[in-house]
């Protein structure tokens, strides 16, 4: 079991890793014209894994266009509004001594385990996949 204090520090240590990398593909994205790709699946298979592109998609969000990113990858979006709401949600509740968050994030994982849920969003991934393959990305 994860306590509140271990589950916001790795929170905050993704999303600066997030903000990192996306300061290294913005500035990359500017001087030059290859793309950025760390993607170990891609690498290994050659074909792009559920999350390839996502990168790209939050960095055409932070340019302002929805549409691009959204074609680009729509995980980018779901990762983008995480990157923005998590460590907000964190200072609010490390402020209001709350942990509504952690709260969330536990209701949350309950949500997630049941079947009902799970098997309709490991299919979206799936979709989303074969999708980045057709696209290929």
């Amino acid at each position: 079991m994860t306590s509140r204090s271990k589950l916001y520090a790795i929170l905050l240590i993704a999303c600066m890793a997030g903000y990192i990398w996306l300061l290294y593909g913005i500035t990359n994205q500017r001087t030059e014209s290859k793309s950025i790709e760390v993607c170990l699946i891609k690498h290994a298979t050659n074909i792009p894994c559920p999350s390839c592109g996502s990168t790209k998609a939050v960095i055409s969000l932070i340019e302002g266009n929805f549409f691009k990113a959204l074609s680009i990858n729509p995980f980018g979006i779901i990762i983008a509004a995480i990157m923005l709401i998590t460590p907000l949600w964190i200072l609010f509740d490390v402020a209001s001594k709350r942990q509504s968050l952690y709260d969330f994030y536990k209701r949350t994982e309950f949500f997630l385990k049941k079947p009902s849920v799970a098997i309709p969003l490991v299919l979206l991934v799936v979709i989303n996949w074969i999708w980045n393959i057709t696209k290929a990305l």
